[in-house]
């Protein structure tokens, strides 16, 4: 099933930064995503809010988190590398940030396949959760993209 894919305004400025074989592999996904859906994706994120998310690994630290809006339409939230020990250039502290959260969900990280196990289906964001995280991307976007991503 064929999968409308929409890309906030801070992935997109991401993902203009992406050098060669960044940009390759996120072009790759992109296709992936747009025929393979949530199949196309590594696993679902824990934890309050962010469960409704989904990730893929690129290359490398390089990360795609993805919300799923129905099971064939889907928003490419942020691309970035992910770094444990440079906060300011990981993905996921942008994502909490994004997501209204302080820090990040407590408790055991597990990583569950981005389609259900019964279903195939991916997990549904609601769509108040994603038009909150496009307009924090737009914000973001605006006030100049302070670690929108950089230059790989």
């Amino acid at each position: 099933m064929p999968v409308t894919v929409h890309v906030t305004p801070l992935a997109k400025q991401q993902v203009a930064d992406l050098r060669r074989a960044h940009r390759a592999a996120y072009d790759q996904f992109l296709s992936e995503l747009r025929s393979q859906g949530c199949r196309a994706l590594g696993y679902r994120l824990t934890g309050d809010v962010v469960e409704h998310l989904c990730v893929k690994h690129l290359v490398r630290a390089l990360r795609v988190v993805v919300a799923f809006t129905a099971k064939d339409e889907a928003t490419i939230v942020i691309v970035g590398p992910h770094d444990d020990d440079d906060p300011h250039n990981d993905v996921y502290t942008l994502l909490y940030e994004l997501a209204g959260l302080e820090r990040p969900p407590q408790g055991e990280r597990t990583k569950p396949p981005c389609c259900g196990t019964e279903d195939g289906l991916p997990p549904l964001a609601d769509q108040s959760l994603a038009d909150d995280l496009v307009s924090r991307c737009r914000d973001l976007t605006r006030a100049g993209g302070r670690r929108a991503g950089r230059r790989r």
